[in-house]
């Protein structure tokens, strides 16, 4: 038993794939680490689960690389860049396609990994605990069928490891259906309100930049739903969130390997939640409206006009909040959170 799931290997802990299998790749938890540590690749798509479904083919051939994605659900700075630092320990990496979530610059500066029950066996390197994958009827009887039956039936394609697209709907209804909107406005945070855990997550991500010179990083935020710029207005975080960004984006640009690119503006898009599964999560093809901009140069950020860009963000949010969201609230087609009495 063990021989065979060391041979088909389907969460990828001992090499790539074999008996020219497909590299089937759904479950980031379990797949994600094997993948940094064995697969070939000189180009990272880093994220959280805005960043999954990207087709890795297009950046391949808009930039000439192998890209793989290097994925965490919340898309924590300090999770994102212990993956970035497997990478970097087993491959040459020319280019990082690392996408900010706002939430990202206010939490912890530590990873949670094993605080989130994730398969620790498969991160650490003692191959003692490797027991509990190698005999594993999970893995023996569910895992390797699975990788089987879509390395040799169906159309699965590699580019699109992790991508959950095509089982959720994107429609206006659906995205309204999943905001929960805050019943009471809180008052406004002050804009250091996270200046602990910012300072941390500035701290991570810079070394990284600093000690990776031959790497392009290229950074954005970005195109999450009006509905999102909505709620963080009423639970109080805009301000703080705004202030975030802009000394992130500072700390980022005096690196000469750094690019960073806005899409949170970007109002044909944050406005047409037709693109939205809920608030934040967007359709693939906004993907690639992004992608396609940071190729063409577009929505980029300088030292010059860093602020400038993320003060009209702040102007946006504004006019979601006064202008853009009145006529759902007229329609009554918002959904608000349940407060219960103590």
């Amino acid at each position: 038993m063990g021989a065979v799931v060391y041979a088909f290997d389907p969460f990828y802990h001992y090499h790539k794939p074999w008996f020219g299998l497909k590299a089937v790749l759904n479950d980031k938890e379990y797949q994600c680490i094997g993948t940094l540590r064995h697969f070939d690749y000189d180009a990272l798509l880093v994220g959280s689960s805005v960043m999954e479904n990207n087709d890795n083919t297009w950046y391949d051939e808009a930039y000439g690389v192998k890209s793989i994605k290097a994925i965490r659900s919340y898309g924590a700075t300090a999770d994102l860049c212990y993956l970035l630092d497997e990478a970097f320990d087993n491959q040459e990496i020319r280019y990082v396609f690392y996408n900010i979530d706002p939430s990202s610059l206010s939490s912890s500066a530590e990873t949670t990994y094993e605080s989130t029950g994730c398969p620790m066996y498969l991160y650490d390197k003692n191959p003692f605990n490797d027991v509990q994958y190698l005999f594993n009827k999970d893995v023996l009887f569910e895992k390797i069928p699975y990788q089987v039956a879509n390395s040799y039936m169906g159309d699965y394609q590699e580019g699109k490891s992790y991508n959950w697209a095509q089982w959720k709907n994107f429609s206006e209804n659906d995205a309204l259906g999943l905001y929960f909107r805050p019943i009471k406005v809180h008052e406004m945070y002050e804009e250091t309100y996270y200046q602990d855990e910012l300072n941390a997550n500035i701290a991570l991500l810079t070394k990284r930049v600093e000690d990776h010179p031959e790497t392009q990083f290229i950074f954005f935020y970005p195109a999450y739903s009006m509905l999102w710029w909505d709620g963080i207005y009423r639970t109080g975080e805009r301000d703080a969130y705004i202030y975030n960004e802009i000394q992130m984006t500072k700390a980022l640009l005096t690196y000469d390997n750094v690019r960073i690119f806005c899409f949170q503006d970007l109002e044909e898009v944050t406005t047409n939640l037709n693109y939205y599964m809920d608030s934040i999560h967007f359709s693939p093809e906004i993907n690639k409206l992004m992608l396609d901009k940071i190729v063409a140069g577009e929505n980029e950020m300088t030292l010059d006009n860093y602020e400038q860009m993320l003060y009209g963000v702040k102007d946006f949010s504004d006019r979601v909040v006064n202008e853009l969201i009145v006529p759902y609230e007229e329609a009554d087609r918002l959904s608000y959170e349940i407060v219960y009495d103590e």
